[in-house]
This record gives structure tokens, sequence and C-alpha cells, in this order.
């Protein structure tokens, strides 16, 4: 790839793109529901915390790259934004589901891909996402690359080239030795720091469910 994607950029990018597929009725994105997309903590690797500050920053730039575009709905006080991603890369959406989940989840096998990609788009078979795959890694410059066999793998996997191969490789040696894809990535947690703020956001919860179960009680009080 001539112009390489930093981390940041290729999550926003991808975000926009994944969400696209699971919710279009809320896409084009607002820069806080961006935001929130960035920083969600299921099906994301790595886990990342953007301000709404470093995302706007991003934006500007894949704006530069013609990656990203504005989207201003009449009625509407907020600007939104979309993807270019589609007619940067001549792609239709089964190469765009996958090239989306490589972004989002770094190196993966056919297999989890197939799996992964099921709500943007539904691949019948392992073998049609191999052909995606296949188109991605033929294109120029390819998009998309297929990796050695690691040492106790049955299946090869295929990561994206975006942020270019040194990355690549970084991303496929974490997962062939059992890590996280994104153990050096700025903005990325590790396992403990994920599972520490699970429990504290489980805590949250259960903490706002009481405060909304004590205001029912007191509403049938005063209704009773």
């Amino acid at each position: 790839m001539d112009d390489i994607l930093d981390p940041f950029e290729i999550r926003v990018l991808a975000v926009l793109a994944e969400k696209e597929g699971l919710t279009p009725d809320n896409y084009p994105l607002s820069l806080n529901a961006l935001t929130n997309g960035c920083n969600q903590l299921s099906s994301r690797e790595p886990v990342m915390q953007l301000s709404e500050e470093t995302v706007a920053d991003v934006l500007a730039r894949l704006a530069e790259r013609k990656l990203v575009g504005t989207v201003s709905q009449s009625g509407a006080r907020v600007v939104k934004y979309e993807h270019r991603m589609r007619m940067k890369w001549t792609l239709e959406q089964d190469k765009l589901a996958i090239l989306t989940i490589l972004m989002l989840r770094g190196p993966q096998t056919a297999g989890e891909i197939r799996t992964r990609t099921g709500r943007m788009h539904e691949f019948k078979s392992v073998g049609d996402v191999e052909t995606g795959l296949q188109f991605l890694i033929d294109k120029y410059p390819p998009l998309v690359s297929k990796l050695p066999l690691a040492p106790g793998s049955r299946e090869p996997r295929y990561g994206q080239l975006l942020g270019g191969e040194e990355s690549l490789a970084r991303e496929a040696t974490a997962v062939a030795y059992g890590g996280s894809a994104s153990a050096a990535g700025e903005g990325g947690a590790s396992r403990a720091d994920r599972v520490t703020q699970l429990e504290q956001e489980v805590v949250a919860l259960r903490e706002e469910v009481a405060a909304l179960a004590a205001q029912v009680a007191e509403l049938r009080a005063v209704i009773e």
C-alpha cells in the first residue's frame, strides 16, 4: 500500500463500514456515534479509548485521502460521516465485509471471517470467503495478505495490509503465540485491562438498574 493508514484511521474506517451494514437506519454516523463505535468493547481487537477530538482529527485526515465524506441531512444540526472504501478500492459488499472484519479484529481464518461477517454479508460457504480473500490479495496494491501457517495451526490466517506489512507482521506474531494482536498499539488495552474495564461497567450498570428500580418503586407508591 502506498498510503499506509495508522491504527486509529483503520478503526474509524472499519466502524463506519461495519455500522453501514449492521445499522443502516442510523448511518451515516455522527461524531459521537462513531466515537462510541470505535471504543466498543465487543468485536474489537484492540480495544481503544479515543476521544471525540481524536476521532475528529482522524476524520479530517481520511477526508483528505478521499476515504471519508460528510453528509449534511436536511433539518439536522449534526454533521454525519460516511466511508468511501467501496468507491476508493472498487469493492462489492462481500469483499468490503471481509476487509472490514479484518480491520476490526486482526488476522483471522476464512472460517472465522465467515462467522463474524454474517450480519454484514452472509457467505454461503468458507469457499466463498476464500474467493473474496483471493480477490483482495490479487488487487494492486493488495489489500489483504495470506499469512504463513502458524505453529500448531491447521488453517491459514489472513490479515489486512492497510497498516502496512510491518504492522501486519506484528499482529500475526502476536496472534500466533496466543497474545493480543494489539499489544503494542497506541490506545490498545491488555486482556487484563479489558476484563477490569468490563467488571467496572457491570458494576455501573447494576447501580443504574438499582436506581431505576428505586424510582419505579417511588412512582408506584405515589400512584397507589
